[in-house]
């Protein structure tokens, strides 16, 4: 049984490569948007009682999944390396799995702005996440992030084990999961 975390900034194609392992795979896929879209329905993006339900949310599905049958479990994160509280929440989540006797997988996603840019209005990526169908406020909010955030490693990353970083500026989706699917030998 494998958990599968891709991670990367925003629009560089976390969801879409992960729809593409899934497919190959039979392993489910929660997109971080998954929750996030049915929470915005009733609270704001980013208060406190958004947040608060968000990580219940997601913990009571590790939780289960963790326990259950399946073969896998790809999520997918926006991670910011400049809070320590973020590496402390992914070990808090991959517990569920290290301590149910999962592998857990690392995979770092990164794209130059530009093609994050163009991604951003890719259909399946408007089709699944509905707040992004404002295009113009996500571009904004896009660059926004990337100014404010670390969302990409530029030295070793924290997990050597089962890590994979992919420069996927011209790379197709397929490519990418290609490569990740390859990588661990997931056929």
């Amino acid at each position: 049984m494998k958990f599968i975390l891709i991670f990367g900034p925003p629009a560089v194609g976390k969801m879409a490569v992960g729809m593409e392992i899934s497919k190959r795979t039979g392993f489910k896929l929660l997109h971080n948007h998954m929750t996030i879209e049915l929470l915005v329905q009733i609270f704001d993006y980013g208060t406190a009682k958004f947040h608060k339900l968000n990580s219940e949310f997601r913990r009571r599905i590790f939780e289960e999944v963790a326990t259950s049958d399946l073969p896998g479990l790809i999520f997918t994160y926006v991670w910011d390396f400049n809070q320590e509280e973020e590496k402390d929440y992914v070990e808090f989540i991959s517990s569920f799995f290290h301590k149910n006797k999962w592998e857990v997988y690392y995979v770092e996603l990164e794209s130059s702005l530009e093609e994050r840019l163009k991604r951003n209005r890719t259909k399946t990526r408007l089709r699944e996440k509905p707040s992004k169908r404002d295009t113009e406020l996500s571009e904004k909010r896009l660059i926004a992030m990337g100014s404010k955030h670390k969302m990409n490693t530029d030295e070793e990353f924290y997990y050597q084990k089962n890590y994979l970083k992919i420069v996927n500026t011209n790379l197709s989706i397929k490519e990418t999961a290609e490569k990740i699917v390859n990588e661990f030998d997931f056929n």
